[in-house]
């Protein structure tokens, strides 16, 4: 039997995009500046890849509470970069061995973000 973490959603704004930038203090132009952007290979904004992964951090917790969110190491891999207007969920599925696998999908269904998680050994 699969059991499946609680999922968590985001609409990615530009907005949100700058207030992350002042959080964590990360302006570069990439994620800030759309002229920039678009002449760069990325071919626009994107969002910095810790405000997306962030999203992983709070479906654990929902999950397993603050402390067992605590107790957990996460592998995770950026497969493509997050934009504005993006509609990301976070979620993941523990299979019968306790293994998680963990992942942040955009709106098309593409796993932006994707990984596995595991309890901290003793």
């Amino acid at each position: 039997m699969t059991l499946r973490l609680s999922p968590v959603r985001m609409t990615v704004t530009r907005d949100l995009i700058r207030e992350y930038a002042a959080l964590s203090d990360d302006y570069n132009p990439i994620h800030v500046d759309p002229e920039y952007a678009a002449a760069s290979p990325m071919g626009g904004v994107i969002a910095h890849g810790t405000l997306s992964l962030n999203l992983i951090w709070h479906s654990l917790e929902l999950t397993f509470g603050s402390q067992g969110a605590d107790c957990i190491i996460t592998e995770v891999r950026f497969k493509t970069p997050v934009r504005e207007n993006d509609a990301l969920e976070a979620g993941g599925e523990i299979d019968d061995s306790g293994e998680i696998r963990i992942w942040v999908r955009n709106q098309h269904a593409l796993n932006v973000i994707e990984g596995s998680a595991r309890l901290k050994g003793p």
